[in-house]
C-alpha cells in the first residue's frame, strides 16, 4: 500500500512538473519585461541612449516635464544670442530709443524664441527634440499665436517709424519656415543661412529700428555676429550627435562632447554679457 501511494505522489508531481515550468518560464519573461521597462524609465531621466533633448544644460531640472521641456523649446542660451545680437544693433547708433530697443528684443524673442523653435520642434525629419510631450496642434499654436505678436509690433514700427525694416521682417519670415521646416528640400537648413539670418539679420534689425537705415559700423557688427553664430552651430551639430547616443560613447568621445558643451555655454554666455555690457554703458552714458 505504501509503495502503491508513493507511486501515486511520483506520478501526480511527474505530470505537475511541466505546469510549474511553465509557470517559472512565464515568471522570467515578465520579470525580463519588467527589468526593460525599469531600464526604459531610467534611461529617460539619467540621460542613457537619450533621443531627444531633455537632458540638456538649458533645460532645468525641476518641476513637470511637461514644464521642463517648455523651457527647453526656448533653446534659452541661443535665444538669449540672438536677443543680444538685436541689442547690440540697437547699440550701434549715436541716439537710441529705448521703447524701440524693447520692442525688437520682444519681436526677437517671440519670432525666433518661440514660433522658430515650435516650428522646427513641427518641422525636425529625424529624432523629435523634444520627443512626444507637445502634439502638433500644440506647436502650431504657439508658433501662430508668437508670429502674430511679433509680426503685430513689427507693422507698427514699420507703417509709423521704420520702413526699412519691412525688408528684414520678410527675410526673417522667410527663414523661420524655410529654415526651421526644411522647405525646398532642406537647401536653407545650412550653417551658412544660420548665421545669416540668425546671427547677421538681427544685428541689422536692431540697427534699422533706431535710425530706419543701415549704419556701416551695424553692417561689421553684424558680419561679425554672423561668423560668431557660425562657430556656434558648427559646434552645436556634432555635439548634439554625440548626446543622442551617449550611452555608446568611448570616453574620448564623452570627452569631445564635454569640451563641445563647454563651447556652447561659453559662446552663449560671452555674447549674452557683451551685450548687457555695452547696454549698461549706453544707459550709463
Amino acid at each position: 500500500m505504501k509503495l502503491k501511494i508513493n507511486w501515486q505522489v511520483t506520478d501526480s508531481l511527474n505530470a505537475f512538473l511541466p505546469r510549474i515550468r511553465s509557470a517559472f518560464d512565464l515568471l522570467l519573461e515578465s520579470a525580463d519585461d519588467n527589468r526593460s521597462l525599469i531600464n526604459m524609465a531610467t534611461t529617460e531621466f539619467t540621460g542613457d541612449d537619450v533621443k531627444d533633448r531633455r537632458t540638456e544644460w538649458f533645460v532645468p531640472r525641476f518641476g513637470s516635464l511637461k514644464f521642463r521641456l517648455m523651457i527647453g523649446l526656448l533653446f534659452l542660451p541661443y535665444t538669449g544670442m540672438v536677443l543680444a545680437f538685436a541689442v547690440l544693433g540697437s547699440m550701434a547708433v549715436g541716439t537710441i530709443h529705448w521703447g524701440r530697443v524693447l520692442a525688437i528684443v520682444v519681436i526677437y524673442f517671440f519670432g525666433l524664441g518661440v514660433a522658430a523653435h515650435a516650428l522646427d520642434a513641427l518641422g525636425s525629419k529625424s529624432t523629435k527634440p523634444w520627443g512626444t510631450v507637445f502634439t502638433k496642434a500644440q506647436l502650431k499654436m504657439m508658433a501662430a499665436s508668437s508670429l502674430i505678436i511679433a509680426y503685430c509690433i513689427a507693422i507698427y514700427y514699420m507703417v509709423y517709424y521704420v520702413p526699412w525694416l519691412t525688408g528684414v521682417a520678410i527675410l526673417e519670415g522667410f527663414f523661420v519656415f524655410a529654415y526651421n521646416l526644411e522647405w525646398f528640400g532642406g537647401r536653407f537648413h545650412t550653417d551658412n543661412w544660420f548665421a545669416f539670418s540668425w546671427g547677421g539679420l538681427p544685428v541689422i534689425a536692431g540697427c534699422i529700428m533706431q535710425v530706419n537705415r543701415i549704419t556701416m559700423g551695424a553692417f561689421i557688427l553684424a558680419m561679425s555676429m554672423a561668423f560668431l553664430s557660425l562657430v556656434e552651430i558648427k559646434a552645436s551639430r556634432p555635439y548634439k550627435e554625440l548626446k543622442r547616443n551617449l550611452s555608446a560613447l568611448s570616453p574620448d568621445e564623452k570627452s569631445l562632447m564635454e569640451r563641445y558643451e563647454s563651447i556652447l555655454k561659453s559662446i552663449s554666455l560671452g555674447t549674452i554679457l557683451l551685450a548687457i555690457g555695452i547696454l549698461i554703458c549706453r544707459i550709463a552714458g
